[in-house]
């Protein structure tokens, strides 16, 4: 019994031992593989730049066609034949809808049927009154001499006015035929609907065989697409103050051929080519406080087409001797800024910041850096106020270089 007891004794110390072991060993401080305890964390860091940097301005946009024009009808009839291709480029003049034009056609040869008749009436008028007159010039020195009555006078004299009445009643009756005959071949040329301008044309609202009159709303559309319409809207304050730096016609003129618009497409792509202001819109939107400006972009291939939509992009003024920074290095903190800046011995100071616009992957710093000065881009997460750093290159921006 007592060497059993022993025994038990024995391995029930060993196993306080073990676990004696395995519990100060998960109590023993742990090291990161590589470093070293108190060792300086690695941070990039970019110092701060200074240069002329151009600001831009980005407005929704609105693409129309330079012209848009609906092809209506002008006559009432059926579609008797469309000669188009919905969606395709078309030429002015050409037949896009043809209506019946049969019934048209024999008015007009109606109207010149009366015209005809109205010319050969004159004709007898005319012949009529040159036997008056020719009456009246003979019995007036016959009536002189008393070889002829003054009764016969007179009778040929109201025989001439009243033929001379009846010209220009025949007269007046061709001019009324000869303007029938211009409304039938109007209302003849109206039977063919063409293209009012070179463009695109629409899809087809009405098909052949509906009946069709100037009421019935357009057939078809036609837009001119090169060049092409961007319509983007700038705020009452962009517009006061450009028109402010630019005061006069002539300078605002000058100003308005130099800045070049881009257009990022509903894709994200930018459109491979620039656009010109081509005017700002007579009024401010009082609903809005915006006022309407349209670009013009050219359009080889008419790839845009008008109802896209787009971001107009502008380089609207030029920021002197900005500072910036990486947007990366710059910590938004209850509504303020701040900033990480390394000094000569490679600590950390957290300083607050003023920040400006943003330009590109960068922030303009308006207030607290001053150039040349270091900053933190990468890492910031790991630095305190009075930590010594081990600063590198920040990496972003030697690819950039």
């Amino acid at each position: 019994m007592n060497t059993i007891r022993k025994r038990k004794l024995w391995i029930g110390g060993g196993l306080c031992l073990v676990v004696i072991g395995v519990t100060i060993g998960a109590l023993r401080p742990k090291h990161v593989s590589g470093a070293q305890p108190g060792a300086s964390p690695d941070v990039e860091v970019v110092q701060v730049e200074q240069k002329d940097v151009p600001i831009f301005g980005e407005w929704i946009g609105t693409l129309d066609g330079f012209t848009n024009a609906d092809v209506r009808a002008q006559v009432t009839g059926y579609l008797q034949r469309q000669g188009y291709q919905e969606g395709a480029f078309v030429r002015k003049g050409q037949l896009l809808f043809e209506i019946d034009p049969r019934p048209f056609q024999a008015a007009l040869d109606q109207a010149e049927g009366q015209l005809a008749q109205a010319k050969a009436a004159l004709a007898n008028a005319q012949a009529v009154q040159g036997r008056t007159e020719l009456d009246v010039n003979r019995y007036t020195p016959l009536a002189k001499e008393q070889a002829a009555s003054q009764q016969d006078l007179d009778n040929a004299i109201q025989n001439n006015l009243a033929a001379k009445a009846t010209v220009a009643t025949a007269e007046a009756q061709i001019k009324t035929a000869e303007a029938a005959v211009e409304t039938a071949k109007i209302n003849l040329d109206f039977t063919r609907l063409v293209a009012p301008i070179d463009g695109i044309a629409g899809q087809a609202q009405l098909q052949v065989g509906a009946l069709v009159n100037p009421s019935s709303g357009p057939v078809t559309s036609v837009s001119t697409v090169d060049p092409i319409k961007v319509y983007f809207t700038v705020s009452e304050r962009e517009y006061l103050d450009w028109n402010r730096r630019f005061p006069t016609d002539a300078t605002r003129e000058a100003a308005n051929k130099r800045v070049r618009l881009e257009l990022i497409l509903a894709d994200g792509s930018t459109y491979g080519h620039e656009g010109t202001i081509y005017f700002a819109d007579r009024q401010v939107n009082q609903g809005t406080g915006a006022i309407q400006i349209a670009g013009l972009f050219s359009n080889p291939g008419n790839i845009l087409r008008p109802g896209g939509y787009g971001k107009v992009r502008a380089a609207v003024r030029i920021q002197q001797d900005a500072l910036l920074v990486p947007q990366r290095a710059v910590s938004e903190l209850q509504g303020g800024y701040q900033v990480a800046v390394i000094d000569g011995e490679n600590r950390v100071s957290v300083r607050t910041v003023k920040v400006g616009e943003r330009v590109g992957a960068n922030w303009i710093i308006a207030d607290g850096l001053t150039r040349g000065e270091r900053v933190v881009a990468e890492g910031v997460q790991k630095v305190r106020p009075g930590m010594q750093v081990n600063p590198k290159p920040f990496a972003a921006e030697s690819k950039a270089r």
